[in-house]
C-alpha cells in the first residue's frame, strides 16, 4: 500500500484561500436595503383611494344653541356638519362645545363684521376637522341671529 503523506508542518497552508473583505456583501445588503425601502414607498403611494382626499357625504344639522356676547348681547347659532362620504353620523357634543368655547363672550361688532365671522367659521372648522378626523370635512352655519 502506499503511504499518504502527512502535512506534519505547522506553517500556512501551501496554497492560501483568499480572505474576503466584507465589502462585497455590504454592498449587497445596502443595495436590498434600498430597493425594499423603494419598494415600500412605491406601495404605499399607489394604494388605492390613499391620495384622495374624502368625498362629501351626508350633511349632519346639529340644534341651535343661544350664546351670551360681551355687553349682555346674545347670538343664536346653528351650525351642519358636513360628514364623509361613508358616515351616516357622529355625535355633535364636541361640535357645539367647540362652537359655545369660540364664540361665547365674543363683542358683537366680532361676530357682527362678515370678515371676522368668517375667520371664526374657519377656525371653527379647522377644530372640528381635528376633533372629527376622517368624519367632518366642512361646516356651516345654519342659523346665525344677534340681539
Amino acid at each position: 500500500m502506499p503511504q499518504t503523506p502527512t502535512d506534519t508542518s505547522s506553517g500556512p497552508p501551501k496554497s492560501p484561500q483568499p480572505q474576503r473583505s466584507g465589502k462585497g456583501l455590504t454592498r449587497w445588503i445596502a443595495l436590498i436595503c434600498v430597493l425594499t425601502a423603494a419598494g415600500g414607498v412605491a406601495w404605499l403611494k399607489f394604494q388605492p383611494g390613499k391620495d384622495r382626499e374624502p368625498e362629501p357625504g351626508e350633511v349632519m344639522v346639529l340644534e341651535p344653541v343661544q350664546l351670551n356676547l360681551a355687553a349682555g348681547r346674545y347670538l343664536r347659532i346653528g351650525i351642519a356638519l358636513q360628514l364623509a362620504e361613508g358616515i351616516k353620523e357622529v355625535d355633535g357634543s364636541q361640535a357645539l362645545d367647540a362652537t359655545i368655547t369660540r364664540f361665547s363672550g365674543l363683542p358683537l361688532s366680532a361676530v357682527d363684521d362678515a370678515k371676522e365671522r368668517d375667520q371664526l367659521k374657519a377656525a371653527l372648522t379647522d377644530e372640528l376637522t381635528r376633533l372629527y378626523p376622517d368624519q367632518v370635512l366642512d361646516s356651516y352655519f345654519v342659523e346665525f341671529v344677534t340681539q
